[in-house]
């Protein structure tokens, strides 16, 4: 696999030197791109011993958002995939995207920004139609496990004879959870941000009442409660099935916290539509968020969190048609295997032009099995 050309932007970052290892581990010989060139040249020397081979050895390159042409020169052709972990998206993230689409290459990112997402989308996906560009926004734990399991939960529904009329996808974590600092950084900078939902069959722009939340029947003797949040399931999913006239995407990760957290979010909603607030506090905010960077929970602390993802789906009047259940690995080693595996098959595998979610880039099937490998699973 020595021949295939993948380009990590971002690899020093905690979710970068995550996702490194698994694409030295997986013998892809990414080339590991970063703003500083020592930092970069010492994880790729930490990581030259891990690779099958010396051919498999990651190269490294030197690359800054602040001069958008250094991102452009990572990629030499159309063949080129480019993985950025670069974040928070809304503020860094434009630079990357912009390099894929002008050398017509694939793209995948690791973002959770609901306004980038769309903006993969609808802005940039239309400009990738024309450059011969493939682009993958969200390829991780936010939000392929989603795609995946709404995806699974369509086909069952119309294995059954059974057209689905809404999917209600809840996000959670079974165990002890840190979150990085990137991650934090992107959870505030999204808090005041616009947000938006599939409803009665077109992507809307929506807030959330105050205090909205659902439960989700996993079992294992308590509710589990989430709040409303938009992912990429509201624009990947409805392209599945046409009967689809509505998705919700709910995050549990809050626990006892889920409600007044939906509150919280409520009321920095209200403030966000006054004029002008709005864009500016979600930059000061992210700003702030992002001052501390690549730090993240270790091995053990990882180890003792476990994604579980499940879709319920329904008729037109409410009715449960069926339910699919995923449990895997903890978020964050699950996002830098999907990123590898997604950086492989965009490598080796025909994806049309444009903006995709995961399965309607390399297909259900493979995509199960791929998270399947991962020990990303549906469990009864």
């Amino acid at each position: 696999m020595a021949h295939m050309r993948i380009v990590l932007f971002g690899a020093t970052g905690y979710t970068g030197r995550l996702t490194a290892e698994a694409m030295v581990r997986a013998g892809l010989a990414p080339v590991l791109a970063g703003r500083h060139h020592d930092a970069v040249a010492r994880l790729a020397d930490r990581l030259a011993p891990l690779a099958p081979s010396r051919d498999t050895e990651p190269r490294i390159a030197v690359a800054d958002v602040a001069d958008p042409a250094s991102v452009r020169q990572l990629l030499d052709s159309p063949s080129d995939v480019l993985v950025s972990t670069v974040g928070p998206f809304l503020d860094l993230g434009a630079a990357a995207v912009d390099a894929a689409i002008d050398a017509g290459a694939a793209y995948l990112d690791s973002t959770g920004e609901p306004p980038f997402i769309r903006r993969v989308f609808d802005e940039w996906g239309p400009r990738a139609e024309q450059t011969g560009a493939r682009l993958m926004t969200a390829f991780g734990y936010d939000y392929v496990p989603g795609n995946l399991a709404g995806a699974l939960a369509l086909r069952r529904c119309r294995e059954a004879g059974l057209p689905a009329a809404r999917l209600d996808i809840g996000y959670f974590i079974d165990g002890q959870f840190a979150i990085s600092s990137g991650t934090r950084a992107s959870a505030m900078g999204v808090l005041l941000a616009p947000s938006y939902a599939f409803s009665r069959g077109t992507v809307v722009d929506r807030r959330s009442p105050a205090g909205r939340t659902r439960t989700f029947d996993l079992g294992r003797g308590r509710d589990w409660v989430g709040m409303p949040v938009a992912g990429s399931e509201h624009l990947s999913l409805p392209r599945l099935d046409p009967a689809l006239t509505d998705v919700d995407v709910w995050l549990g990760w809050a626990g006892r916290w889920t409600k007044p957290a939906s509150y919280a979010g409520g009321a920095l909603g209200a403030l966000a539509a006054i004029p002008g607030v709005g864009s500016g506090a979600t930059g000061w905010i992210s700003r702030r968020a992002a001052r501390t960077t690549g730090v993240g929970p270790d091995p053990a602390s990882r180890a003792a969190a476990r994604t579980v993802v499940q879709a319920d789906a329904s008729d037109a009047v409410g009715r449960p048609l069926a339910s699919v259940r995923l449990e895997g690995p903890s978020p964050y080693d699950l996002t830098a295997d999907l990123l590898a595996w997604g950086a492989a098959m965009a490598a080796t595998r025909t994806v049309t032009p444009g903006a995709h979610g995961p399965v309607d880039a390399f297909g259900l099937d493979a995509l199960e099995r791929g998270c399947s490998d991962m020990g990303l699973v549906a469990v009864t």
